[in-house]
């Protein structure tokens, strides 16, 4: 996905919830990472969502945090805040824990890049456990950044 994004000269960056910089940590595993990698926000509280991506009140007032419009806003917020071509975002109930309306394992992801639509979409991996949601949806924000490179 690095290679990809180097081809193109696609800037990113991250936008993190419930991953807490797990995606962040993932593409700057990878030696090279610092030509395509620009930033990572970890925007754990609402209060941060708002004030470092531009996450609207209202929005969040209307949807929660855990919701697509949310992780829209913080995908779009990195991709103008940063300066960069192509953003992912990531914002969920990782648990243990969940309400009737957000259950555990819900997570929302945004993918943002210039001059196209912003891409978002709502996996429900389940009660596997905090570290499992996390991890998976490490992976699957990675997998979102891959095709957003095509």
């Amino acid at each position: 996905m690095l290679d990809r994004a180097r081809y193109w000269g696609l800037r990113i960056a991250t936008a993190e919830s419930c991953t807490g910089g797990m995606i962040a940590a993932a593409l700057t595993d990878v030696a090279g990472s610092s030509t395509v990698f620009e930033r990572g926000y970890v925007t754990y509280s609402n209060a941060s969502k708002v004030q470092l991506l531009g996450v609207r009140e209202e929005t969040l007032a209307a949807h929660g945090a855990v919701s697509e419009q949310t992780a829209r806003e913080m995908a779009e917020g990195a991709l103008q805040r940063a300066g960069v071509a192509l953003a992912v975002a990531v914002t969920g109930v990782a648990g243990p824990g969940s309400s009737d309306f957000k259950p555990e394992g819900r997570v929302c992801f945004a993918v943002a890049r210039t001059g196209r639509m912003t891409r978002v979409e709502t996996v429900h991996f389940g009660a596997i456990g905090r570290a499992k949601v996390r991890a998976a949806s490490t992976e699957h924000a990675l997998a979102l950044l891959l095709a957003a490179t095509e």
